[in-house]
């Protein structure tokens, strides 16, 4: 799809909840926009996670079915598939969180196809622009496939990103294995390079109930507003005003901005709807945002934190998209599970980057070093430490050779390296990134803090999808050689029709 030369943003007023009510904004939004759906039709929400914990992490599930009953009544005969694809939380099967967020329900309603894209084959799409991280990125099938694209996010803050809305929910277009490659220091230059993949037709945000603060534990914020738009960029930007942060300064909106997806300046967008502007800038007043680093996060609490430059950086540089966003969210998490989990907690030290100050260490307390480009020298108690970097250049990292992480085998090793460091002042976790999910393990052991991964009343249903999971590996579907598009898909041109091209006889 090429980015629209005129695009427009258009504010709808919703109360709550109401399928119907959300079915009619959408679909008058696609008539204004001028939109239907044709061919293989793909709605891609955010369903990071979902439960009780994670109540407001998501795109709602009344939200979803209007949006696909809207796409149903614009629908003048050229649709052949209506689907529902996402990738969830890392780790977590996303049949559990479609369940758990109430979307199979809507599936069977609408009669859409629900595609698992930690189910499903990956597809090589060949990158040509300057300054892409590498010459290939991975994305599902139906991605590939799809002729007419729709992305549903959920408005929310973000640890790594200050903000969550169109262009960062692409993150989920990718499985486990290839989600975490890149995601570092360089995260909004890969949300920049999944945009060359394929840009929607059409944008429904769901900020009826927006997140503030954070991304898994969001705040609750009534904004009451239904945000449809036909470009992304000029899309986060519109989103970016109501909550009064320049759209510039967030940076994979710069990045698309200057690589020619989309304008941000407000002269440069039609804007439309039944609230204003200054409407909705004044429900989204005193927003908080995420993007707070490590240290200040965590000021007053049990955990100290101290954070390093990453690598290729310099003294003041900062991991944005890794490990210390990932530790901000793991005790967001234990907080709402466990009430006491502050008061539980030793005093720990969490170690980041590569660190070249005195650790504020006492006796008996613990110190964990998080992540490959981790390093240190000096000392803990009367013991001298000495690390090293483990970090390998991204230029090492072979996307066809990543494997897919396992959540039981994770909390194995990571309860067999705590036990081993049991009498050690410190305890070395390596990943690049360490996931949201080690962390909660790792701090729920230290302190004796409720573990959700051992949460009885999600056991059984978690369970059954991780082995449903783990019987579609094991039937081959994700085993074996990935398609390639080898046609790189330039914005602008018909790529749906250059990647069907891929798949002919396979």
């Amino acid at each position: 799809m090429r980015p629209s030369a005129s695009p427009q943003v258009i504010l709808r007023h919703a109360p709550g909840y109401d399928v119907q009510l959300i079915r009619e904004i959408v679909r008058d939004g696609m008539q204004v926009l001028g939109l239907r759906p044709r061919g293989r039709t793909l709605v891609k929400p955010n369903l990071v996670a979902a439960g009780p914990l994670f109540e407001h992490a998501h795109t709602r599930a009344e939200f979803v079915e209007g949006v696909l009953l809207a796409l149903r009544d614009r629908d003048a005969g050229g649709m052949t598939e209506l689907g529902v694809g996402e990738r969830c939380g890392i780790t977590i099967p996303s049949r559990f969180v479609f369940r758990e967020a109430g979307i199979d329900p809507v599936l069977e309603r609408t009669q859409a196809v629900r595609h698992l894209f930690d189910e499903t084959r990956q597809v090589e799409i060949q990158l040509r622009h300057p300054g892409r991280l590498r010459d290939a990125i991975f994305v599902p099938e139906p991605v590939a496939r799809a002729d007419f694209f729709v992305n549903c996010p959920k408005f929310k803050s973000h640890p790594w990103t200050t903000v969550t809305f169109s262009m960062k929910n692409y993150i989920g277009l990718q499985d486990d294995r290839h989600r975490l490659i890149d995601h570092d220091h360089a995260l909004n230059q890969k949300v920049l390079d999944l945009q060359y993949v394929i840009q929607p037709e059409l944008v429904a945000i769901d900020c009826i109930v927006a997140g503030e603060g954070r991304m898994l534990t969001p705040v609750p914020r009534n904004m009451n507003l239904v945000i449809l738009g036909d470009n992304q960029v000029a899309v986060d930007a519109v989103c970016c005003r109501i909550i009064g942060i320049d759209p510039l300064s967030v940076e994979h909106i710069r990045l698309a901005y200057e690589a020619g997806f989309g304008p941000v300046e407000a002269s440069r967008i039609r804007l439309s709807g039944d609230v204003t502007l200054e409407a909705a800038c004044e429900r989204a007043q005193g927003f908080e945002v995420g993007l707070v680093r490590v240290e200040k996060y965590f000021e007053g609490s049990r955990i100290s934190a101290y954070a390093g430059p990453p690598p290729g950086h310099g003294p003041e540089g900062y991991c944005w998209g890794g490990c210390p966003g990932a530790l901000e969210e793991a005790i967001e998490v234990l907080r709402l599970f466990d009430p006491a989990c502050d008061a539980k907690l030793p005093r720990i030290h969490m170690v980041f980057g590569a660190y070249q100050g005195p650790l504020d260490v006492s006796y008996g307390e613990k110190v964990v070093f998080v992540g490959d480009c981790v390093s240190f020298k000096g000392s803990i108690g009367e013991q001298l430490i000495e690390l090293g970097s483990k970090y390998r250049d991204r230029s090492e990292l072979d996307p066809n050779q990543a494997r897919h992480d396992d959540i039981y085998a994770k909390m194995a090793k990571t309860l067999k390296k705590l036990h081993a460091a049991r009498n050690e002042p410190y305890i070395r976790l390596e990943g690049c990134p360490v996931s949201v999910a080690e962390l909660i393990l790792v701090l729920a052991e230290l302190g004796g803090v409720k573990n959700p991964y051992f949460d009885a009343r999600a056991a059984v249903s978690f369970n059954r999808a991780y082995v449903a999971w783990q019987a579609v590996r094991a039937a081959g579907f994700l085993s074996g050689e990935p398609y390639q598009v080898r046609d790189f898909r330039e914005r602008g041109e018909a790529a749906p029709d250059l990647a069907l091209s891929a798949f002919e006889g396979k």
